[in-house]
């Protein structure tokens, strides 16, 4: 048999697996034993790889909708109605009224042509999916850091002695890394959530505190910490500026204040930072349930700014460290499916323009000089009528939008409305007026850049499909139905396209001039930054160990704010806080892809479902698999089957994210500044039917 290696596009610890072929068919999927990030283990999902090969029970020719329903058409056909529909448009409403939302499970390569085709052509706007889970990591890093700058490499679960998970729960969403915590033999770990998750029930310490109470408890710890000069004043001093100022901040969040505002006990704040004080090497980690609130970037800053006052960073088993969401949610950030330009630089700058249109050989002129609007603004553009065209890749934003009702009203308002997916039967390709079939991630070839830095390989394991084409074929035929001309020249291979983007990113953070395709052939995967000329000595690697950060003085800045009211607190009439976040590990996202697991399928409920605490169920006489109605103070209403647990507090429901009846249930709120939705805090009631 014959042994591909290749790289696993579900979450963000892309990891990698073997493929066994034998006479063209599959035989088995083995997880790789010495890749450095699962070393031989991979959860459910990514065994089943094999299931979403393109199949005869899928279309291979794109759909086009009519008044008696979807037609098949031929490429030829749709390329040509598509260009000359886009060209209408823009004709007559300008370059920005057509807009792109690409996803984070797509590779480097796809990403780029998107941007060169939708923005550096088009002059469009372009979003990436990874706005719903990283936009405010990216903006925390880059505020503090100075660069979009994750510090740490998985290893450090591995070396650390003090493991704080906040608004995290690995257990269910990277089961990779919670494998890696539990090999460390020498770790505490502690938990901070608004729920008893499967984390916090393996954790050591668990301290349930009040829903976007966060901040405070952070802002609390780092005043108790200041005051009892448990802190690192030589750090401080050297590597940092703006403290003093953040002293002053934090004076003002005294122990006292807890227990009323977090709802924590006063003693469990003093074994909180007592564990914090006594730890080695202590590493802070936060997912969605610090990233998706209404002041989300400065909730992630309190948590860099602790690590840093402590001096846990650029240690071994230390950082402030954010956990990705998408496989490639860290390509996404860097090449142009977000707000910056290729390379993690600013449209508005025009020497960074200039230093990319070089190393790409195109007129920097091409380029925008203000970056894209995020999601939530296409979205309200779409509405107002102003953007009269969406292109969607592979995402499924009918479901996973906020407020989601709102993505379905935008696309009653489009001219133009495309889906390129593996699947024709999502809630938004059967909205489509343009369906464009593409094949899976295992029939593409093209890189990664997983949550620690990594990039890493994806190898097609199978010859493609008769008449199956990858995302990287439909946007380069799109581009060249467009009229693109001389300037896909360069573009037509993945493998030339991740040479261009090493190109742009020379000299930078994350430089990756130094990794071909040939270094990661070798298997093994290369964290960036990796220049060229570097030699690989090491599969480990961590930022910040020379304490310099990427800000024009080198040094990390203390950021922080007054704490937001909540814009939409709870009342009588929505007296309960709606919680949501993934149900199993089995599910992903929208579950789409995970539909094909006959495993996942077995085990988990074809009907959305909510959880509510017994005393909740008790005071309003709901027993479990009751069917209940959910009101939310967005107007809206979800049917669910009651499910009662002991792991919620009496005034807080949880609800998986895999059913789009929850997220007909969330708040159009964001993020000022990395206008990432608040999915984590809906008003709503709940009664029996």
């Amino acid at each position: 048999m014959k042994k591909i290696q290749t790289t696993c596009n579900y979450c963000s610890l892309a990891c990698n697996m073997d493929f066994y072929i034998k006479n063209g068919a599959i035989q088995k999927v083995i997880p790789s034993q010495d890749y450095p990030v699962n070393k031989g283990f991979s959860c459910i999902k990514g065994l089943n790889l094999d299931k979403q090969l393109s199949s005869d029970k899928f279309t291979r020719n794109p759909l086009m909708k009519t008044v008696e329903g979807r037609k098949e058409i031929s490429w030829e056909k749709a390329y040509s109605l598509l260009a000359k529909q886009m060209k209408e448009i823009i004709n007559k409403n300008g370059k920005e009224s057509v807009a792109a939302i690409s996803t984070g499970q797509l590779p480097v390569e796809e990403m780029a042509l998107a941007g060169h085709v939708f923005r550096n052509y088009i002059g469009g706007q372009l979003d990436g999916n990874t706005r719903l889970c990283m936009a405010t990591s990216v903006v925390a890093y880059k505020q503090s850091f100075g660069f979009d700058a994750p510090p740490y490499t998985l290893n450090d679960f591995e070396l650390s002695d003090t493991i704080i998970f906040i608004g995290a729960n690995p257990v269910v969403a990277h089961p990779i890394i919670w494998d890696r915590v539990r090999k460390n033999k020498n770790k505490k770990v502690i938990v901070i959530d608004i729920r008893t998750s499967e984390t916090a029930k393996n954790a050591d310490y668990f301290f349930c505190i009040k829903p976007k109470s966060d901040i405070v408890l952070l802002y609390a710890i780092a005043n108790y910490l200041i005051q009892n000069n448990m802190i690192d004043k030589d750090y401080i001093d050297n590597y940092s500026e703006n403290f003093d100022e953040f002293k002053k901040h934090v004076a003002q969040f005294s122990i006292e204040s807890v227990e009323s505002s977090v709802g924590i006990t006063k003693d469990e704040f003093l074994t909180l930072v007592e564990l914090i004080n006594k730890g080695n090497a202590v590493s802070f980690w936060w997912t969605m349930g610090v990233n998706q609130s209404y002041q989300a970037v400065r909730t992630a800053q309190s948590i860099i700014n602790l690590a840093v006052m402590t001096g846990n960073i650029g240690k071994p088993g230390t950082g402030a460290n954010s956990i990705t969401g998408q496989s490639n949610a860290m390509g996404s950030r860097l090449f142009s499916n977000s707000t910056s330009l290729y390379g993690g630089g600013d449209y508005a700058d025009k020497a960074k323009r200039e230093m990319v249109g070089k190393a790409l050989d195109l007129d920097p002129a091409i380029f925008p000089t203000t970056p894209t609007l995020p999601y939530n603004v296409i979205i309200e553009k779409i509405i107002s009528g102003e953007i009269k065209a969406l292109w969607i890749l592979c995402t499924n934003p009918v479901h996973s939008w906020i407020n989601n009702s709102e993505f379905k009203k935008a696309v009653q308002k489009l001219e133009l409305f495309v889906v390129q997916d593996l699947y024709p039967n999502t809630d938004s390709s059967e909205l489509a007026d343009f369906f464009l079939p593409v094949v899976s991630g295992i029939e593409k070839e093209g890189t990664f850049i997983n949550t620690e830095r990594r990039v890493s390989k994806l190898n097609p394991v199978l010859p493609r499909v008769e008449g199956g084409f990858s995302d990287f074929e439909v946007l380069y035929n799109f581009g060249k139905a467009l009229g693109m001309g001389e300037l896909l020249d360069g573009w037509e291979t993945p493998e030339l396209v991740f040479n261009k983007m090493t190109k742009v990113t020379k000299d930078s953070p994350a430089d990756m001039s130094g990794i071909t395709y040939k270094l990661l052939d070798e298997g093994y995967g290369v964290q960036w930054p990796f220049p060229e000329g570097e030699v690989l000595v090491n599969h480990e690697r961590r930022l910040f160990e020379d304490n310099q950060y990427y800000t024009p003085n080198k040094k990390m800045k203390f950021i922080f704010e007054d704490v937001v009211e909540n814009p939409v607190p709870t009342n009588a009439e929505f007296p309960y806080v709606l919680n949501t976040g993934r149900g199993t590990v089995g599910q992903w996202h929208t579950c789409t892809r995970t539909k094909e697991i006959t495993y996942v399928n077995d085990a988990v409920s074809n009907n959305s479902y909510i959880y509510l605490s017994p005393t909740l169920a008790t005071e309003l006489n709901i027993e479990s698999r009751d069917t209940v109605l959910v009101k939310s103070i967005n107007g809206k209403s979800s049917k669910f089957l009651a499910l009662i647990t002991e792991d919620l507090p009496h005034d807080i429901l949880y609800a998986p994210i895999h059913y789009i009846e929850t997220n007909n249930l969330t708040l159009s709120i964001y993020d000022p500044y990395s206008k990432e939705p608040s999915y984590k805090y809906a008003p709503v009631s709940i009664e029996k039917i």
